[in-house]
């Protein structure tokens, strides 16, 4: 049975996760939000302005009243600035299990920073929220997610062909998963 406890923050060596803030604007549209290359990796929308901004964080920041909500701002340390999200954006109370969705600056990706969160929260789903499941999904184009995903210890499980339309042509979503005891006994 799972256990609902809400978005804690968590502490990586390099990295805070947790809960967004309002102040975390200029950051967001600075590094990821308005960027269509990275919005269109995990189909979200691109937000220009501050506006958009704001009501995006309005929604995230609303929703931190209910306990079954995980959405973390990703700060790196080092700036205290906001350089992505991370998120179990699927979770599923009848089987035990979640699925995880993240993006990250283009600036700070290949640094190892998205790794560094995404097992962070899949420790934190199997110590703090008693999953037994954790699964990701990329789409096929988006190689960098695919290393992250393997890099954490995730395993292949499928393929749901022609899943997306994008810009004139389907593509692929892959789907990959680590079980508690799996992921315990590699970290």
């Amino acid at each position: 049975m799972l256990t609902h406890i809400g978005t804690l923050q968590i502490e990586t060596e390099r990295l805070i996760l947790r809960k967004f803030k309002y102040s975390d604007d200029e950051s967001m549209l600075k590094y990821w939000v308005s960027d269509p290359a990275i919005q269109s990796m995990y189909s979200e929308s691109v937000y220009t302005t501050k506006q958009e901004v704001k009501e995006l964080l309005n929604k995230y920041i609303s929703a931190y009243e209910k306990d079954d909500y995980y959405r973390w701002a990703i700060i790196l340390k080092e700036t205290n600035e906001c350089i992505g999200q991370i998120a179990y954006f699927s979770v599923n109370n009848n089987y035990n299990f979640a699925e995880i969705e993240y993006c990250i600056g283009v600036y700070f990706q290949r640094k190892g920073l998205a790794t560094e969160a995404t097992k962070a929260i899949i420790q934190f789903g199997f110590d703090k929220m008693n999953l037994h499941k954790v699964q990701i999904c990329h789409k096929a184009i988006n190689i960098a997610s695919r290393k992250v995903i393997e890099k954490c210890g995730l395993v292949y499980e499928g393929t749901l062909r022609d899943f997306f339309y994008v810009d004139g042509q389907y593509i692929n979503r892959l789907y990959y998963s680590i079980l508690k005891d799996e992921f315990m006994s590699k970290y």
